[in-house]
């Protein structure tokens, strides 16, 4: 009984090959189209957890309408006439 890896695995090898050769363009299309529609599902959250009691939550823009800025206050310090009276 021969164990050596390389003549075990060697039907495998040429069934690859065989596949690849006569079907490699059909596996590569394949191959192809799964990964977009994969990538899809994952971008989508096909990943993500699902905890059944965790609340929603969504971001979102809010625009608020412009308001003018409040008026400005002076304040002016009064200083009395210089009489000479103190």
């Amino acid at each position: 009984m021969n164990l050596n890896p390389a003549t075990v695995l060697d039907p495998v090898f040429h069934f690859l090959d065989w596949i690849i050769t006569d079907w490699g363009v059909y596996l590569f299309l394949a191959f192809a189209w799964l990964s977009v529609l994969v990538l899809a599902w994952v971008f989508s959250g096909g990943l993500g957890r699902k905890c059944p009691n965790q609340p929603h939550v969504s971001a979102g823009i809010v625009i608020e309408p412009h308001t003018p800025p409040p008026s400005t206050i002076i304040i002016h310090e009064d200083h009395p006439p210089d009489d000479g009276m103190d």
